[in-house]
């Protein structure tokens, strides 16, 4: 059952992220509006500490996925340091939209994993 909420909450952060940044129409537009960059920033560091918390079968599961991206993703994240610009770019180009691919493949092959009860 765990899988299957994590891969939910990463949905649907993912889901937030394109609606926050549809009328963005370039990268300064984003990190010049401290309200929007702060949701955004939320919900990455949601999705990163869901996947730091994916059980190991899964993790062993996903060799494409860009662990270490993540992880510094989160702790600049979490311990609020600064410049990071680069490392959030990066999670909302590069990052979100591989990681729900990756999971999306990942249910399809293994649809049990992410059934209730499992």
């Amino acid at each position: 059952m765990l899988p299957r909420i994590q891969y939910e909450i990463l949905q649907s952060r993912g889901q937030a992220l394109r609606a926050l940044l549809a009328p963005m129409e370039s990268e300064q537009e984003l990190f010049a509006s401290a309200n929007t960059l702060a949701r955004v920033e939320a919900h990455l560091l949601e999705m990163a500490q869901t996947l730091a918390h994916l059980p190991e079968p899964l993790r062993l599961r996903l060799t494409k996925l860009d662990w270490h991206g993540w992880a510094r993703l989160q702790q600049l994240l979490e311990q609020n340091a600064q410049p990071r610009q680069e490392e959030v770019w990066y999670g909302l180009r590069a990052l979100v939209p591989a990681t729900l691919e990756l999971m999306a493949q990942l249910r399809r092959q293994e649809p049990v994993w992410f059934e209730p009860g499992f």
